[in-house]
């Protein structure tokens, strides 16, 4: 029953992640990157710190755990998102999200330097693959630009590249934090509200903080969708995490990728090119970021 249950989120996160992207390719098409993950963020803290009693077996917290579950939503909440979320808006949700999908390659280095773990040879075959895979996204979009006429710079796949650096060195923050003995979804709930804390002090400082007025547009239904999926994402993924196996529930949603390009050639044919070649480019990180997963 375990075993079905975590297949089951997993799947339902992996949707999740799917219907992030895609509601953030429609929000950022007029609206402002940092608008969209201020509303997201909103929605996180809205949404996950009222439940965080209900799911977490303790609310025990140390020093040291605050410290570094803050960091983990600095480098990963923050920096992470603001960074994929501007690759989608600037080269499109099936092509940002293979990208992301790498981060699996960057959590293994850093895991390898920082705490010192042992990477295998199946790893590193998966590490390959996802490099292969990320170079063949970015040939790519090279041949697609030239093709349709509209330009997909290969400077902007840096972005989603970048985030999935910040993604995979959240975990490491988060490792840290756990091994104080903190409960899982009391982490989660220290990163979010830290790192929305956090933001919304930054964009205050920079005079970009958004007012009503300011988020009244068309899309704004789209933030709000986007911030919901991402939730949803959260807590399937967390749940699942708790209830199941690591090698059940981090496979599958690593699959996402498949799913955003699927669902954007059937809902987004007017915002994205989607072509056989980034189907099996996905399908190369995919497969890596599995065989990086189970092998470790």
């Amino acid at each position: 029953m375990l075993l079905l249950a975590g297949v089951v989120l997993a799947v339902l996160a992996a949707f999740g992640l799917a219907c992030q992207s895609l509601s953030i390719r429609l929000a950022t098409r007029e609206g402002a990157t940092t608008d969209v993950l201020f509303v997201v963020m909103l929605v996180n803290v809205v949404v996950l710190v009222p439940v965080v009693p209900v799911l977490a077996d303790s609310l025990t917290v140390t020093p040291t755990a605050v410290l570094a579950f803050t960091a983990a939503g600095v480098v990963g909440t923050i920096l992470g998102r603001l960074l994929f979320y501007s690759g989608i808006k600037r080269v499109g949700a099936s092509r940002a999200e293979p990208i992301k999908a790498s981060m699996p390659l960057h959590a293994t280095v850093l895991a390898a330097i920082v705490l010192g773990e042992h990477v295998s040879g199946p790893q590193l075959a998966g590490v390959l693959l996802i490099v292969v895979g990320i170079a063949l996204v970015s040939w790519e979009g090279s041949l697609s630009a030239r093709a349709s006429g509209t330009h997909v710079p290969r400077s902007a796949l840096a972005l989603p590249l970048a985030a999935a650096f910040f993604f995979g060195l959240e975990p490491i923050f988060a490792t840290v934090g756990l091994e104080e003995g903190t409960d899982v979804f009391v982490g989660l709930a220290i990163k979010t509200v830290t790192a929305f804390v956090a933001y919304a002090v930054f964009l205050r400082w920079r005079n970009q903080l958004p007012t009503v007025r300011t988020l009244q547009t068309p899309h704004f239904h789209w933030y709000v969708l986007a911030g919901l999926a991402n939730t949803g994402f959260l807590l399937a993924y967390y749940t699942g995490l708790e209830i199941s196996r690591v090698s059940i529930v981090v496979p599958i949603m690593q699959t996402s990728p498949l799913i955003v390009i699927v669902l954007s050639a059937i809902f987004l044919r007017r915002l994205e090119r989607v072509t056989l070649r980034l189907v099996g480019a996905a399908t190369v990180i995919v497969a890596g970021a599995i065989l990086v997963t189970v092998a470790g």
